[in-house]
């Protein structure tokens, strides 16, 4: 006893929740369990072959996408889930959605910190980062077998214009990125 306040005892805690437990929750169970389980094995079968990314950025348009595991197709155009390799604050195996705008073959040019794949200007990369940080440019030339063109639109984004972000490994790669909204 507390300062007047009496506290149940712990088989009278029991008791109650064993009623409640076959009044409540077992008519539940029953009349349930069907669906219950295919909820269950719904998320476990789309977890097997999906799983969600979330931009917390505005690089950009889209916020979520669904990533399609093991399709590892690097599509011109398309978009990519991959393992940042780690640097700029963030840290390696952390999942990057890009836009891919250059494949092997392809002619990366930089003139004055303005980045074209294949005549295409891709975008500007800037001297330094929001947070003061000098940002030294991307590499340049055609882009080796194995690597790609990691691109967003948005002016702050961390992509190959840089080089902490450089070419990407399409062994970092881990799915196909479909946007949702």
């Amino acid at each position: 006893m507390m300062r007047g306040i009496a506290l149940p005892s712990f088989d009278s805690l029991l008791t109650r929740w064993a009623i409640y437990w076959d009044t409540v929750m077992v008519p539940h169970f029953r009349r349930w369990w069907a669906i219950w389980i295919s909820i269950l094995a719904g998320i476990v079968l789309f977890n097997a072959y999906f799983t969600l990314a979330i931009n917390v950025s505005e690089s950009l348009p889209d916020h979520v996408y669904l990533v399609v595991k093991g399709d590892k197709a690097v599509v011109r155009g398309g978009y990519v889930a991959f393992k940042w390799a780690g640097g700029g604050g963030y840290p390696a195996g952390l999942g990057f959605v890009k836009q891919i705008r250059g494949v092997p073959g392809d002619l990366v040019q930089e003139f004055d910190r303005n980045f074209f794949v294949n005549g295409d200007f891709v975008g500007r990369a800037k001297p330094m980062s929001r947070k003061g940080m000098p940002l030294l440019i991307g590499p340049t030339g055609t882009i080796p077998e194995g690597y790609f063109y990691a691109y967003a639109p948005h002016k702050d984004s961390l992509d190959s214009r840089y080089a902490i972000t450089g070419w990407v490994s399409m062994q970092n790669v881990t799915g196909r990125a479909i946007p949702i909204f």
